[in-house]
């Protein structure tokens, strides 16, 4: 597993799982001639997608970014659908750690759509159970309500099987969420409750732009995915994120990238650091 030092705290990439999504929806407007010299894409126009929960150790506390695309919630249908050639196994990745679900703390969601939040729950005989019990997790006000009353183009992807077990572990924000050196932001955007995650000490920073940013080859402002409900958010709170990065040289961590965990850039938009993906 990959691992990044930003000052007192350690960031784990832990396995949670992989999906291939069309491209075309992946980089919305921008022409697969432009987009497939950056991303790579299979005979079907399709583009791998990791959704691996990012695992946050330090000062004796422990977060947790996303969950994973979950084991067991989807159907044959929508493994062929969605690409998911492999489910999560955090379990197995905690265990490799000398750790468990329960050990973890918080488990900060940028956002709820089924290929983050899925893992949070696990069916136990006829119903579904917290994966994480002991956990405070935490998303925005926004993204809350509208996980419990979705709209006509948003019911797909929020599911009742992922909140309803957890609700009285939910802490949620208005516009931001401070606990010690990390804070939540709320962007919207890719949702309307989209929020984005700073880590920064000991001089160093991290910033997890979601799925604002969800790969390395989305870091041109305008190159937003298909699947953002308000798109022109998008780009204005990737623009003002993104200068704010590259201000603090920041690495920019990813739950995505099938090749990146990781990456920095310079001014002229030059990768100049990375931590690339393992096989």
């Amino acid at each position: 597993m990959e691992t990044l030092q930003i000052g007192e705290y350690t960031l784990t990439w832990l396995r949670g799982g992989v999906t291939h999504l069309d491209g075309g929806a992946m980089f919305g407007v921008v022409p697969k001639p432009l987009w497939a010299k950056k991303y790579p894409h299979n005979e079907n126009n399709q583009i791998p997608l990791r959704t691996d929960p990012i695992l946050i150790q330090g000062n004796g506390e422990t977060f947790l970014i996303e969950s994973g695309i979950g084991v067991g919630k989807l159907t044959d249908k929508q493994k062929r659908n969605f690409g998911v050639t492999e489910e999560s196994s955090i379990e197995w990745s905690l265990k490799k750690l000398g750790m468990t679900t329960a050990d973890i703390d918080y488990v900060l969601m940028t956002h709820m759509h089924y290929d983050h939040a899925n893992g949070l729950t696990k069916r136990n005989d006829e119903e579904f159970v917290s994966v994480f019990p002991n956990s405070k997790i935490i998303t925005s006000k926004v993204e809350w309500d509208e996980m419990r009353a979705p709209n006509i183009r948003s019911r797909n992807t929020y599911w009742k099987e992922n909140w309803q077990p957890i609700q009285e572990q939910v802490q949620t924000f208005e516009n931001e969420w401070k606990y010690g050196p990390i804070r939540m932001v709320h962007t919207g955007g890719h949702s309307d409750g989209h929020s984005i995650i700073i880590l920064q000490d000991g001089g160093e920073t991290a910033l997890h732009m979601a799925d604002i940013m969800p790969t390395h080859a989305h870091q041109n402002v305008l190159w937003v995915m298909a699947y953002d409900d308000y798109p022109m958010i998008s780009i204005h709170a990737k623009e003002k994120w993104l200068e704010f990065g590259l201000s603090q040289k920041a690495w920019f961590t990813f739950y995505h990238d099938a090749i990146y965990r990781a990456v920095k850039w310079n001014g002229e938009n030059e990768l100049v650091a990375t931590v690339k993906r393992a096989e």
